[in-house]
């Protein structure tokens, strides 16, 4: 088994992560600590190098974090557990990221779920940005790297280009009017599940999980969020590949069942919009 311990380089790289991310401005006391349970369910593999700062990035309020490692070869759970000694750490039973997601909502004993990756890609710190929006009402939370106040580093151009078009296809077919998709930073309470009935077993579970919502009728808000590049080690994620799976979740989804008649998005931000939002 290869051994990785962090060594001083690794952690100067790592706190320099935080400095380019605009949730910097949120401060944390600004948010009350939620009266139900917080879990926070992290897939990771190989991600020794990553995890740390997760771990230590986590606000207060979050209660319980689950660790849904998928037969990692390196230092992740060792590191994960000396970072954050009450994690709880599940073995993945079945390839992908979405099959190691699934197992981690189904261990979740908290009321409400957030879903980070563990790449230092996606800050801890803007957690109570989408709590605070669950608070005012909303079932579901989903990070955008395009709205105001957002952004990201880590999307070349061809990206760029698949995730608008997919993000467009959804608006079509779901009368939604998202900003974003393909980004896994989602906040949602635990008691959808039974009625997201989740399947897939790859990346595309992302947009399963907002298809999901908006055909089940329920409250979707977005909020704005940093991407990062990945700190370390190489992403698993295909763009061809992936990105053929998102299209055609999206397509079978919505032969499924009839949509909403109304629109189940309402955007979030910092400054007040036209129509629904929170914050």
């Amino acid at each position: 088994m290869m051994k990785h311990h962090l060594n001083a380089t690794d952690v100067a790289e790592l706190e320099a992560v935080p400095d380019v991310t605009p949730a910097r401005r949120f401060e944390r006391t600004r948010w009350p600590r939620p009266t139900t349970g917080v879990t926070c369910v992290i897939p990771a593999v190989n991600e020794g190098r990553n995890i740390e700062w997760v771990l230590r990035r986590l606000p207060d309020v979050v209660d319980e974090v689950i660790l849904i490692d998928g037969e990692s070869t390196d230092d992740t759970v060792a590191i994960s557990v000396a970072a954050r000694p009450d994690i709880r750490v599940i073995n993945q039973a079945r390839r992908g990221k979405g099959a190691a997601l699934r197992a981690g909502f189904e261990a979740a004993r908290g009321d409400t779920i957030v879903m980070i990756d563990a790449d230092c890609s996606m800050d801890p710190a803007e957690i109570p940005l989408f709590l605070a929006c669950l608070d005012e009402g909303f079932d579901m939370v989903k990070g955008s790297r395009f709205m105001e106040g957002a952004g990201t580093t880590d999307m070349e151009r061809i990206r760029r280009w698949g995730n608008g078009v997919l993000r467009d296809i959804t608006n079509v077919l779901y009368r939604a009017d998202f900003t974003d998709l393909c980004y896994g930073y989602i906040a949602f309470r635990r008691n959808v599940l039974e009625r997201l009935q989740l399947r897939t077993d790859g990346f595309e579970i992302e947009t399963e999980i907002i298809v999901r919502a908006l055909k089940t009728g329920l409250r979707v808000a977005e909020v704005p969020s940093f991407e990062a590049p990945r700190a370390h080690g190489e992403s698993n994620l295909r763009t061809w590949r992936d990105g053929s799976r998102v299209a055609t979740t999206l397509l079978r989804h919505r032969v499924q069942r009839l949509v909403p008649a109304e629109p189940a998005l309402a955007r979030a931000s910092l400054q007040p919009q036209q129509g629904e939002h929170c914050g």
